[in-house]
């Protein structure tokens, strides 16, 4: 026999001997119902170990000189490409006059014919080509107006887009450009009345301040007079053909920063269970609103929300630049990759959204049965989104419901907990079946 050791004293598992072990059908019975119990429980523990939740988180939004996407898909059944322009302004001073870059306008064809899209190469009305053949020592009259900086030779107006923005840097109308011999050259006044009666949609994305703004799409050339904001309405207007213009839209999508992509939505689960995808809903997506009175006004308020999302395995890194100031490097990239980070995490936006809509002639909603509501006459016909940002941000965070010593611990309780009553339900069983067989010997 072995010698005993120190710790034999200490041991709290004391053995029986095989001899004193009695061995029962129902003891094997319950041994097996165990272990698979025991097996179910420890994989259900391991289910929780891996599940993902999002536990979201409301901050104040510390962020400075930050920059935001805005991403739009806009249909005008009844305004021709020519006639819209999109501009941005914002309480900083900052102005954006007609937005072309990552903008595309979409030309349709007339809402009698079905509306479909036209061939983009249908869009020059200019004839910027044409420019190109004239003759070298060429300089075009800018009619009293002064050239553009974008102009192709400096200090002249060579084409008809050129003296459109010469005549709008002087706060002048432009109208059809009759009398002009650019557009009289590129034909720009027939051009313009074969979009008569066709649509346009705009689409695509535009950076802005992440301050309190508004950007707008109206008709005709816009410019600055005085301390007012106005629009070249002449073409707008001007509708010979006795079918006049109306800004009837339909706003198939509009949202402030990036997408969270489905992906991720699947990979956490249903939507409708989740608070943090409140943002992937829209809530502009699909409005249509239809008039057709020309000077007509829409306007929506929208209350945006600065929302960031934060995977498993998130570093804190800010952006696509790895923890770089994305405020000072933004305007590198390319519109649509802003706001997502190396590591998978988003910085995008939720927004709320109330609406109003007005004749500029004026009077009261007495047809939709508001005759106290009045409306004040005047302004400029188009549809205006007016944004404002909220001071609190929302921080959805991606974390495991259960830490791995948890799990172990909950590992731990299933088995001794599942064999402690296993061997009670046991015990019970054969006293059971003992007390049974005295009393039938007697």
């Amino acid at each position: 026999m072995p010698a005993k050791s120190r710790f034999t004293r200490l041991d709290a598992f004391t053995k029986t001997v095989e001899d004193a072990r009695i061995r029962t059908t129902s003891g094997g019975i319950v041994t097996i119902a165990s272990l698979l119990i025991v097996f179910y429980l420890v994989w259900g523990e391991w289910s929780d170990y891996r599940r993902v939740t999002v536990h979201p988180e409301l901050i104040v939004d510390k962020g400075r000189g930050e920059r935001m996407e805005i991403h739009l898909n806009v249909s005008f059944p009844r305004i021709p490409c020519e006639l819209l322009t999109l501009d941005v302004m914002d309480v900083s001073g900052e102005q954006q006059t007609g937005v072309k870059d990552g903008l595309s306008k979409v030309q349709l064809a007339p809402v009698s014919q079905g509306g479909l899209p036209i061939s983009v190469s249908s869009l020059n009305l200019h004839g910027e080509e044409s420019a190109s053949h004239l003759d070298p020592d060429y300089c075009g009259n800018c009619y009293g107006a002064i050239a553009p900086p974008t102009a192709i030779k400096t200090g002249c107006c060579n084409t008809c887009e050129e003296v459109r923005e010469a005549y709008a840097s002087v706060s002048w109308a432009f109208g059809r450009g009759e009398n002009v011999e650019q557009c009289e050259r590129e034909h720009y006044s027939e051009k313009l009345d074969a979009q008569r009666g066709q649509g346009c949609r705009i689409e695509g994305g535009f950076r802005v301040n992440k301050v309190i703004g508004n950007f707008h799409i109206a008709p005709g050339r816009s410019f600055s007079n005085g301390a007012m904001h106005v629009h070249d309405l002449n073409n707008y207007l001007d509708t010979p053909d006795g079918n006049p213009h109306t800004f009837t839209h339909h706003i198939h999508h509009l949202r402030f920063g990036p997408q969270v992509p489905e992906i991720v939505t699947q990979r956490l689960g249903a939507k409708n269970a989740m608070p943090w995808t409140n943002h992937h809903l829209n809530p502009l997506d699909q409005t249509e609103q239809l008039t057709d009175d020309p000077a007509f006004n829409y306007m929506y308020f929208v209350k945006v929300v600065s929302t960031s999302y934060l995977p498993l395995g998130w570093q804190g890194k800010n952006g696509a630049f790895g923890g770089q100031d994305d405020a000072l490097l933004n305007d590198l990239l390319p519109v649509g990759s802003h706001g997502r980070g190396e590591d998978g995490s988003l910085e995008t936006h939720q927004y709320s959204v109330t609406s109003h809509k007005r004749s500029l002639s004026g009077g009261s909603d007495s047809q939709e049965g508001h005759k106290e509501r009045l409306h004040a006459k005047g302004g400029i016909p188009g549809v205006f989104f007016s944004y404002d940002i909220s001071p609190m941000k929302v921080i959805n965070r991606e974390e495991r419901t259960k830490t791995f010593a948890g799990f172990l611990t909950g590992v731990c309780a299933v088995i001794g907990g599942t064999l402690t009553v296993a061997a009670a339900i046991d015990r019970g069983v054969y006293e059971g079946a003992t007390r049974i067989k005295k009393l039938h010997q007697r």
